[in-house]
């Protein structure tokens, strides 16, 4: 061998573990992101786009120092399970997650990604976190609900309408935390205290919402809650022309329900909390332990009123709630 051809060799042989950890140091974080609804529903494009711009106040940019794989279920159960099962074997360095189903998909998948979410309301009691303080295993996140909760929807019901005397819950048992029942809980409770009845309305679609919602307007003072989950929000414009339809009272559990049309919504800022879960995304990436960072709580919620469906619907809403309300739709 000519001793030119042997230093090459040598220099190559030198190269390649240096070629491989060049490699290995321009792989990009990863995190995965499993929205329950459609890639198309622009409520869930802006909370993505404030996750993302919070993100990025932090230094993380999709492309450049992060690399991050989206799924948009659509509303679909089994899609929930199939994405979080696609994302789990792509082994990313955490994980985003909106809702206790699809949390539940990625508890289910594993026990050592990290995995941040937003909207979950009783992380404990889904078995996601040993405790709100102390999560103590790879779960952690910003929790979508407060006790009084359901008393303020049963309250903001009875005020836009005092001849309310019958409430429907509609909500979807396989996508609502304790199949329903976290949240009919708070909703009976603070309704039998002023003598009003509750009728639970389990729907699973399009089909059974319809035959729910016909089924309750048939009796006079009845007005409607919509429990928060993934069910409810990905048929929320069905939902709200039917409330209109049937004339119906329905007290909503975000704001851009009114947005769309909704008598009046009270509930928590879904945007804030994309932010926030920012950054806690940020802390462990940047190794800190999903364990170690406590559940949080909501810190902002939002009153909204939109004036036009309640003038339909024949209502005049008090100037007190007017006085209060975060957003007034005119």
């Amino acid at each position: 061998m000519k001793r030119r051809d042997f230093i090459t060799l040598i220099g190559g042989a030198a190269a390649w573990p240096l070629a491989a950890r060049a490699q290995q140091g321009m792989r990009l974080p990863r995190l995965g992101v499993l929205i329950p609804f459609a890639e198309g529903d622009a409520e869930a494009q802006s909370e993505i786009a404030a996750f993302r711009q919070a993100l990025e106040q932090l230094g993380w940019r999709d492309g450049r120092n992060l690399a991050i794989e989206y799924r948009w279920a659509g509303g679909d159960s089994s899609r929930i399970r199939a994405y979080a099962k696609e994302l789990v074997a792509l082994a990313p360095d955490a994980i985003f997650c909106r809702t206790t189903p699809v949390t539940a998909a990625f508890a289910q998948e594993t026990r050592t990604i990290p995995i941040v979410f937003v909207n979950v309301s009783d992380p404990v009691g889904a078995g996601f976190a040993a405790s709100i303080a102390r999560p103590g295993g790879n779960i952690t996140g910003f929790t979508n609900v407060q006790e009084s909760l359901g008393g303020k929807w049963v309250e903001l019901l009875k005020e836009l309408d005092p001849r309310i005397s019958r409430i429907g819950v509609l909500f979807g048992p396989t996508t609502s935390p304790g199949r329903g029942m976290f949240y009919r809980r708070l909703i009976e409770d603070a309704a039998r205290s002023i003598a009003v009845e509750t009728i639970a309305a389990p729907v699973e679609g399009s089909a059974e919402i319809e035959t729910a919602v016909a089924a309750f307007a048939q009796a006079s003072g009845a007005g409607l809650i919509v429990q928060p989950d993934v069910t409810t929000t990905d048929h929320r414009t069905l939902i709200l022309r039917l409330a209109a339809q049937h004339r119906l009272p329905a007290v909503c559990p975000f704001r851009f329900f009114v947005a769309e049309g909704g008598l009046a919504s009270y509930g928590i800022d879904v945007v804030d909390l994309y932010r926030r879960a920012a950054g806690y995304v940020d802390r462990i990436l940047k190794g800190e332990k999903p364990g170690d960072l406590p559940v949080q709580a909501p810190v902002k919620f939002e009153l909204a009123i939109n004036l036009k469906t309640a003038t339909a619907l024949g209502l005049t809403v008090p100037d007190k709630l007017l006085a209060i309300a975060d957003e007034v739709i005119e």
